[in-house]
């Protein structure tokens, strides 16, 4: 048997009117980190259907898509409400030295994880430092007859 908690109710209550009642997109909360040659966002998703989720790269934006919808049949009544429905939406802003074309994506889990490769350019790299005998000229040998 539940007892009746009175700050339990004030707090839904509270956030049924500062966000429950939110019409516009939702954030989702991610992670961001480099692990070698590419960057690795994971953003978590839960009980999304994997069909509305849409990441897409246009320039140097990255956005990210999905909707949640709860299931209400005919003639349910609700006790309890507390998961949201609704849009959600990121968007991050890529930055010079991300090679956009080979950006993939899985979701699993209720995990969105975007891999988001470093292009080549971008990539460190050795210079040589060549000396006075490696520049100069070879000197060149010709017969004469």
């Amino acid at each position: 048997m539940a007892t009746y908690d009175p700050l339990r109710d004030l707090e839904r209550l509270a956030t049924t009117l500062m966000d429950g009642g939110r019409r516009g997109p939702r954030q989702m909360p991610m992670d961001l980190y480099r692990d070698g040659d590419h960057y690795v966002l994971a953003a978590d998703l839960p009980g999304i259907d994997p069909g509305s989720v849409d990441v897409d790269v246009d320039g140097q934006l990255l956005t990210i898509r999905a909707e949640r919808t709860l299931p209400a049949g005919e003639g349910v009544t609700w006790i309890t409400r507390e998961r949201a429905a609704g849009s959600y939406l990121r968007q991050l802003s890529l930055g010079q030295g991300i090679d956009t074309e080979n950006i993939s994506a899985h979701y699993r889990n209720g995990v969105l994880s975007v891999t988001i490769p470093v292009s080549e350019k971008a990539k460190p790299r050795k210079v040589q430092v060549l000396t006075e005998a490696e520049n100069a000229p070879a000197l060149q040998v010709t017969e004469n007859a």
